[in-house]
């Protein structure tokens, strides 16, 4: 898709400007009209903070990596919270992606440590356990002090199969797993919410 394509009439442009409208499509949740936009922004009235952005991202692609522990992004070989003494030690707490790490952090009292799979099983795509490092996983389990193993998978087909997978793995090692409870959202209003989260919420029930 190039300008030409997103304009009511023809809009004459130059190809660099194609490329870097074209390039901005890459992030998510960007089209065509919306790359246009932000590249004649950056052009036009932030070439500065065009700049920037490209100086940290070179960076950011050469420099953060994964965790040797957990897999989360940083630019150590071990991130910042596998490396705090503070953090509760027997205790993994097993995601998805990354963001679910900082959205645990912001949303929880959580203390101990974690695993980033970036991702879940996907045979058709190609994604297995060594995809998600489940041998590291595996190692760690064996290796280190850790009593309960928390599944914090999505709630998608992948997510339960993966979490079942975990599960398995961590009973090989005698170690007890838990699974995040689903159910009715806080706020939510049960005319409003499906029937299968209504379904889970019923049998998960407990003592009020």
């Amino acid at each position: 898709m190039s300008v030409n394509d997103l304009g009511d009439g023809e809009l004459a442009t130059s190809s660099l400007l194609n490329q870097l409208i074209e390039s901005l499509q890459c992030l998510p949740g960007v089209g065509p009209k919306s790359a246009q936009r932000m590249a004649f922004h950056l052009l036009q009235r932030n070439r500065g903070g065009a700049k920037s952005l490209s100086d940290v991202l070179n960076r950011a692609v050469d420099e953060i990596g994964h965790c040797k522990n957990c897999r989360i992004f940083t630019e150590q070989e071990s991130c910042p919270i596998c490396q705090d003494a503070s953090r509760i030690r027997t205790t993994i707490c097993v995601v998805e992606n990354p963001a679910d790490v900082f959205m645990l952090e912001k949303s929880t009292d959580y203390k101990g440590l974690y695993f980033v799979l970036m991702g879940s099983l996907s045979p058709l795509d190609g994604i297995g356990p060594q995809e998600l490092g489940l041998p590291i996983l595996e190692k760690r389990l064996a290796e280190e002090a850790v009593e309960e193993l928390i599944l914090a998978t999505n709630s998608t087909v992948e997510g339960e199969v993966t979490a079942h997978v975990l599960s398995e793995m961590a009973g090989r090692q005698g170690i007890k797993t838990t699974r995040l409870a689903q159910g009715v959202p806080v706020g939510g209003e049960l005319e409003f919410v499906d029937q299968n989260t209504i379904a889970q919420a019923f049998a998960g029930r407990k003592t009020y």
